[in-house]
């Protein structure tokens, strides 16, 4: 780990190295995830990548360090093969440890600039952001590398949600930063589209893609994401 060198490269640069993510960005929660017998998380990570998620963020809200430690290099072997990146969700010392690809940070997380100091150059970062004020000031942020928007609609996967935010945020959001975007909540095939064609790169998905067939989930979604493209070219 190269402790307090992960400023030397500005977002722009880090972000240049950035994968694409592809327009499904796959969280893979282990709660929901749990409720399925017989496949274990980091199966499910790797089957989300081989159907073609380009991001797949492990979100494992309550697990304990050690098992959380475990869990993320289980998924980090498993998408290597794929070419997929793997993210964590809110735990920067677990993304450096694991060697993950990035790290996810809420509103309430270690401010950005704070996780770049313990972080490798190369390891990317993404905050959340549910107001303008806020997109202004993760795009204004050089540790900030993914700009993440939502919630977009209605979505169960949280206790205590954040406001719905709607489509107009999401093209607001466009238009404050060029830095990649990312749509999250309550996005399934049915609105996928929309959120596309309003100017976000890829949509995060949890319940989509976690419940039922994972394969079948990305397929489904992808197709739709296809058509909301289209229509934004």
């Amino acid at each position: 780990m190269t402790g307090g060198t992960g400023s030397d490269r500005s977002a722009v640069e880090r972000a240049g190295a950035l994968p694409p993510p592809g327009p499904v960005y796959a969280i893979a929660d282990v709660a929901i995830l749990g409720e399925r017998p017989g496949l274990s998380v980091s199966q499910a990570v790797a089957a989300m990548a081989g159907a073609g998620c380009g991001w797949i963020q492990l979100r494992a809200k309550g697990v304990p360090d050690r098992a959380l430690y475990d869990l993320a290099l289980e998924c980090r072997e498993a998408v290597e093969a794929s070419g997929a990146s793997l993210w964590i969700d809110d735990r920067t010392d677990v993304a450096v440890l694991s060697r993950a690809a990035g790290v996810h940070l809420g509103q309430e997380d270690l401010p950005a600039a704070a996780a770049r100091q313990v972080a490798e150059p190369d390891l990317w970062i993404g905050r959340s952001t549910h107001d303008a004020n806020q997109v202004l000031a993760a795009d204004r942020d050089p540790a900030v590398d993914v700009v993440a928007v939502g919630p977009v609609f209605d979505t169960g996967t949280k206790e205590r949600p954040d406001p719905v935010v709607g489509l107009e945020m999401v093209r607001r959001a466009r238009a404050l930063t060029r830095k990649p975007l990312v749509a999250i909540g309550g996005i399934d095939h049915t609105n996928i589209g929309a959120v596309l064609e309003a100017g976000a790169d890829a949509a995060a998905v949890i319940s989509a893609v976690c419940r039922g067939d994972l394969e079948e989930n990305v397929r489904r979604l992808a197709e739709a994401a296809e058509r909301g493209s289209a229509a934004r070219r």
